[in-house]
């Protein structure tokens, strides 16, 4: 089955190139990286250009700027049908493509464990699971979200469903992508780490408690939770109706 490995970027000049070699040595030569790029104001398309891979096609974002949007984007050229997520600054061990791809022979979803890293990538800690408890269910990941877009891995048929993404800033894509699979298909967590997560000043997502107030904390799990449940209602009813 063809791979299609989507990575949004934006300023990634420092660390891209590492995290491309580490994917592509993985990759066949009949897989993809496809890359969406939100207007990098530094050399970022040079240095992806600089690999000279044609497995790596890079597209621009056109819509709203941003880290969901941009993912969109680069998950609209995807042909392959096994999709994996990818952040710019990663670094994936070997094996990860591998194994997940079997585990995706049984499952719909796949998120792979990781070391946390600082810039340099010293491991500050062996398991990034550990940090949040990661694990599957809805209701578990509303209350804390545990499904993080850089260890997620699924089948074409998830995406088929996920887009469009919603449009509320309160539901982020990778959760919105899980909570997706939970629904229609089955998740599998995978304890063993498959990626060093490089922690940097430039890094978008952070590992972090939120600092967000009690009230917009209710707010945001209010919104995920009425957008699960009308996601839910909106696929039993096109069941039924088949």
């Amino acid at each position: 089955m063809k791979i299609s490995v989507c990575m949004a970027t934006y300023n990634g000049e420092k660390y891209v190139q590492e995290q491309l070699k580490s994917i592509l040595v993985q990759l066949k030569d009949t897989d993809e990286i496809i890359i969406s790029d939100d207007h990098s104001k530094d050399k970022t398309i040079d240095m992806i250009k600089n690999i000279n891979d044609q497995r790596i096609h890079i597209y621009y974002n056109k819509g709203t700027k941003g880290f969901t949007a941009n993912f969109e984007n680069a998950l609209r050229q995807a042909t392959g049908e096994i999709i994996f997520l990818s952040d710019q600054d990663d670094v994936w061990l070997p094996g990860k493509v591998e194994t997940v791809v079997s585990k995706l022979q049984q499952y719909d979803l796949v998120v792979t464990n990781s070391k946390v890293t600082d810039e340099f990538l010293n491991v500050t800690n062996d398991s990034f699971f550990s940090i949040f408890n990661s694990g599957p269910g809805i209701f578990k990941n509303i209350m804390y979200n545990t499904y993080y877009g850089y260890s997620m891995a699924f089948r074409k048929k998830v995406l088929d469903y996920a887009l469009p993404f919603p449009k509320n800033r309160e539901v982020a894509f990778d959760i919105w992508i899980g909570f997706v699979s939970e629904i229609i298909g089955k998740v599998k967590f995978i304890k063993e780490p498959f990626v060093l997560y490089r922690r940097n000043s430039d890094t978008v997502t952070t590992i972090k408690k939120s600092n967000r107030s009690l009230q917009g904390k209710l707010y945001k799990r209010f919104i995920i939770m009425k957008s699960v449940i009308l996601f839910f209602f909106k696929v039993k009813l096109k069941i039924i109706n088949l």
